[in-house]
C-alpha cells in the first residue's frame, strides 16, 4: 500500500538562504524526497540535469503543460518552472514525504490542488541583509539584483497565505526550526490515521475496525 505522502512547499525570495536550509533538512530528517523541478532556463555553473533541475526546451515544456503532466508550473524571469506529477507518485510508493522548493506563484497553484500540503515561507531579516546576501553570491549583475529585490518586496506580501514563516536571522537556528516543523507535521492526527485506526481496532470487541 502506498504511503500517504505529506507535501512540504517551501518558498522564499532569492537570497533568503532557503536552498541551504533545505539541503540541511534533507540530511537531518530521514524519509524525505526532494522534488526536482523541470525548467527551460539554461544550467548555471556546475548544475546538472536530473540533479539540480530537469533542463528541457520551451517547446517540450509547453507540450507537457498541454498534456497535464505538471502539478504546478509558472513562468519566472522568462523561463518556465514546474513540478511533475510523477514526483508525488514516486514519493508515495517509496514511503517518503515530498519537499518542494518553488516560488509563490507555483505554491499557490499547488496548494489549491493539494489543500493538505504544508506551506513554509522563508524570509531574510531585512531588505538590506537580503541585498547583502545577493551581492555576496557574486552571480548577478546590479540590474538583476534590483529586479530580485523588487520581486522580493512583492512576494513577501503573500506570507499570510503560508502555514509557517521562518525568518532566517541565524542559519543554524532557522535550519533547526525547519526540521522541527517537518517532524511536528508528521505526527498531526490527520496525518496518522493509517496508523491510528488499526491500533484502535485492537481495543474493539471482536477485532472490528473502528
Amino acid at each position: 500500500m502506498s504511503h500517504l505522502s505529506t507535501v512540504f512547499i517551501i518558498s522564499a525570495p532569492s537570497g533568503s538562504g532557503k536552498s541551504t536550509m533545505v539541503s540541511r533538512l534533507m540530511k537531518e530528517v530521514p524519509g524525505l524526497r526532494f522534488s526536482i523541478s523541470y525548467t527551460t532556463r539554461a544550467p548555471r555553473g556546475h548544475e546538472q540535469s536530473g540533479t539540480n533541475y530537469h533542463f528541457i526546451t520551451r517547446e517540450d515544456f509547453e507540450q507537457r503543460i498541454a498534456q497535464g503532466e505538471f502539478l504546478e508550473h509558472a513562468e519566472v524571469f522568462g523561463n518556465y518552472y514546474g513540478t511533475h506529477r510523477s514526483e508525488l507518485e514516486i514519493a508515495s510508493k517509496a514511503g517518503q514525504d515530498l519537499i518542494l522548493d518553488i516560488d509563490v506563484q507555483g505554491a499557490g497553484q499547488l496548494k489549491s490542488r493539494l489543500p493538505d500540503a504544508v506551506t513554509i515561507f522563508v524570509l531574510a531579516p531585512s531588505r538590506q541583509i537580503l541585498e547583502q546576501r545577493l551581492r555576496a553570491r557574486g552571480e548577478d549583475a546590479d540590474s538583476v539584483i534590483e529586479r530580485r529585490l523588487r520581486d522580493a518586496a512583492r512576494e513577501i506580501r503573500n506570507y499570510t497565505a503560508y502555514d509557517y514563516v521562518v525568518i532566517n536571522q541565524d542559519l543554524e537556528e532557522s535550519a533547526r526550526t525547519l526540521a522541527s516543523i517537518v517532524r511536528a507535521e508528521r505526527v498531526r492526527r490527520s496525518r496518522m490515521e493509517q496508523q491510528i485506526r488499526p491500533m484502535l481496532a485492537t481495543f474493539d470487541d471482536g477485532g472490528k475496525t473502528v
